[in-house]
């Protein structure tokens, strides 16, 4: 049961990644929880599915879920939260949620109550790893999270982009006084963290071939979670607890699973963690970090 449990809690702690950073770096410069980013996710699903069933191409798909959920962080950001910003965080947290529950009633009444199925082949082949079967889409998923975190590294740390986004984390009023554009950075910081959530919600519905509406109500909570115990705004620490997450459900699940559900253990091991490290695993940082 090792390797089985081995392989699929990295592939679920991918998708946390995926799911869960762009929610960090949005906290990160604005210092709210967004939890709407959750129905990012379902709509890249949608997208997906839909332009799937149109081109049969997979990747396509990918790109058209992405690409959708990332205009939709935008639009949200420049006219939904920006109004709202100067509120506090608890008004812009409650509005939020009523974004999610809105997309997911949106969704439900355009595409139905019902399980879509995503029949998507992908083009890599099932291996075996020590005589244990590993499903291609698995491959897909942990390399395409790979390179999704890497290059999102490069831009935070290597571009003027980057760079502009950790002088905006760390004082958006200097920042806005050296010359940088804060709604500007604000909204790529959107667009990013949406499409992320997107690519994680395509990669799930092929993974498991459906799509239904309330899709984001259980990877809402739980990115909640992790970006806690990666510590609140720092990147790294959110991939690193993504990762531990979905090792710990995967492991719990396999030997002791008759004892708590698997989406609880998410929230357990919140609750242990914050009980021995109230800071999360890593120390709360910005986007610098």
């Amino acid at each position: 049961m090792f390797i089985p449990s081995l392989v699929n809690g990295i592939t679920m702690g991918s998708i946390y990644a995926l799911m869960a950073l762009g929610l960090s770096l949005v906290y990160g410069i604005l210092r709210i929880l967004d939890v709407a980013n959750a129905g990012a996710y379902t709509l890249g699903a949608y997208v997906g599915v839909t332009v799937f069933r149109l081109t049969g191409s997979w990747w396509i798909a990918l790109v058209a879920g992405a690409a959708v959920a990332a205009s939709l962080g935008f639009i949200l950001q420049r006219f939904f939260y920006v109004p709202i910003l100067a509120s506090g965080p608890i008004i812009p947290l409650i509005a939020s949620i009523g974004v999610f529950t809105a997309l997911e009633e949106a969704y439900r009444l355009i595409f139905g109550p019902y399980i879509i199925e995503f029949p998507a082949r992908v083009p890599l082949p099932d291996i075996h790893v020590a005589g244990v079967p590993v499903r291609g889409v698995q491959l897909l998923i942990i390399l395409v999270a790979v390179v999704v975190l890497v290059g999102t590294w490069y831009v935070l740390g290597h571009t003027r982009m980057g760079l502009a986004w950790r002088a905006t984390a760390q004082d958006a009023e200097v920042a806005q006084a050296m010359g940088i554009d804060a709604r500007r950075v604000t909204g790529w910081n959107f667009l990013l963290g949406y499409a992320l959530a997107a690519v994680a919600g395509v990669l799930v519905s092929i993974n498991y071939d459906a799509v239904y509406p309330t899709m984001g109500d259980m990877p809402a909570y739980k990115m909640l979670a992790i970006i806690v115990l990666g510590g609140l705004g720092n990147p790294l620490g959110t991939i690193a607890a993504s990762l531990l997450i979905g090792l710990v459900e995967t492991f719990v699940a396999a030997y002791v699973g008759f004892l708590l559900p698997r989406d609880s253990i998410a929230f357990v091991a919140l609750i242990i963690i914050l009980l021995v490290r109230p800071q999360g695993i890593f120390t709360r940082g910005a986007v610098a970090k």
